[in-house]
């Protein structure tokens, strides 16, 4: 524990994240209030020439009951703006009891989980433990198919490893069910994905696979000697003093008071699937932790901040790669082009009965954390873009607006495109 422990408290010491009491919530905020109630935050300083204008609050209310219309049980969403937070409920967190969406309950918060290990990977290049043009197979020896395929690869979704959930959940309920009990060794999942052979030439293009981050997830064990999990507590969870963000893997219970997930079958019509309770085993170091909205604003937010790693270090970590028109793809980190002109750092996350949109501006001041607990539904996930127009591009003229991009899939099974 000795290097992870040391280099927490020294993060701790330096950072400047006000305690979760700072900001703390009413006990059960009401579903149709907004916490604290204040005027309009001054535009916070983004890009050089852009300015993110105040938030919407209105428009991020409507996204809200328009994942509800869509059939998702609840959304939320929480921004804390430079000081102020805002939070806004709609719908349930729980079905069977009618119990609302409360902004401090915690919920799975899949491939934003990809942020995570890529900071912990990052701190090891900081520390000289890892190197990110060096072969995977340096460190792993004779785990990959092709020595070429190096870190930096598989950060950016370079490497061309096919993602085994493509056949995993090719057919949504029942592949969740093989796998809701089931536990993996991260090399079971690396033996699925090449049974495929690589999707791109490693370095090339843009290929998004889980399997990427499994493996990085292999490479923090073997530079470290310790588990994924002593990683982000050490590194990340205890410096930040988060409450509410665990890797509980392989346990299936969210700790807490929790929203419930509800993943959506492929045949029209059927009954929505509680799918709260599960191993995430399959997801591991590329989807399997559990975090607040508080928490993860407090995460992106400082990491966008540079508290987290050295300035080289987040330089690289937003190199960004093409994935469209509208966005780019870093090391572990997103960046999204809004239809104002704005750009957002940051993931998105999907789990089995979770979508999670986790952003923040370039200076880290303004941060959105928005839920809707269901997935395996293009309709609310193409809800969910709506959330980060409202809170960073607010009310824009109808000329001044551009359009808003269709999200094609999720980062479950990314070959898939579900109706």
């Amino acid at each position: 524990m000795g290097r992870g422990t040391a280099l927490g408290a020294a993060l701790l010491s330096l950072l400047a994240v006000p305690a979760p009491t700072a900001f703390a919530a009413p006990a059960a905020p009401a579903a149709d209030s907004v916490t604290p109630a204040v005027a309009a935050a001054p535009a916070v300083p983004a890009a050089p020439g852009t300015t993110v204008p105040a938030p919407d609050l209105t428009a991020l209310r409507e996204a809200l009951r328009s994942a509800l219309a869509k059939g998702a049980p609840g959304a939320m969403a929480r921004i804390d703006d430079n000081g102020t937070v805002r939070r806004l409920t709609e719908g349930v967190a729980d079905r069977a009891t009618g119990r609302p969406m409360n902004t401090d309950d915690r919920f799975r918060i899949g491939s934003v989980t990809k942020t995570f290990t890529s900071v912990v990977v990052l701190q090891l290049v900081d520390e000289g433990r890892l190197d990110l043009d060096t072969s995977v197979n340096t460190y792993l020896p004779g785990l990959l198919p092709d020595d070429r395929i190096t870190v930096r690869h598989l950060l950016s979704h370079r490497s061309g490893l096919h993602d085994y959930t493509d056949e995993m959940f090719a057919q949504t309920v029942p592949g969740f069910e093989a796998v809701r009990n089931k536990v993996f060794s991260h090399q079971d999942l690396v033996k699925l994905s090449l049974q495929k052979p690589l999707t791109v030439e490693p370095g090339t293009t843009h290929a998004y696979s889980n399997t990427n981050f499994v493996v990085a997830g292999m490479l923090v064990e073997k530079a470290t000697g310790r588990t994924v999990q002593s990683e982000y507590r050490d590194r990340i969870i205890k410096p930040l003093k988060q409450k509410d963000t665990f890797y509980v893997h392989p346990a299936t219970a969210i700790p807490g008071r929790h929203v419930r997930g509800y993943l959506r079958p492929d045949e029209a019509g059927a009954p929505l699937v509680d799918s709260t309770r599960q191993t995430a085993s399959w997801a591991q170091s590329a989807g399997a932790m559990i975090s607040s909205t508080h928490d993860l604003n407090t995460f992106v937010s400082t990491l966008l901040r540079g508290k987290l790693m050295s300035p080289a270090r987040l330089a690289q970590m937003q190199e960004w790669v093409p994935v469209n028109s509208t966005q780019g793809y870093g090391l572990g980190l997103r960046r999204r082009d809004l239809s104002c002109g704005v750009s957002v750092f940051g993931h998105t996350g999907t789990v089995q009965g979770y979508y999670t949109y986790s952003f923040t501006s370039k200076d880290g001041k303004r941060t959105l954390t928005s839920l809707a607990n269901t997935s395996n539904t293009s309709d609310v996930l193409n809800v969910m873009p709506l959330t980060l127009e409202a809170v960073f591009c607010g009310k824009k003229p109808a000329a001044a607006r551009g359009a808003i991009p269709v999200e094609r899939h999720e980062d479950i099974a990314p070959s898939l495109v579900r109706d």
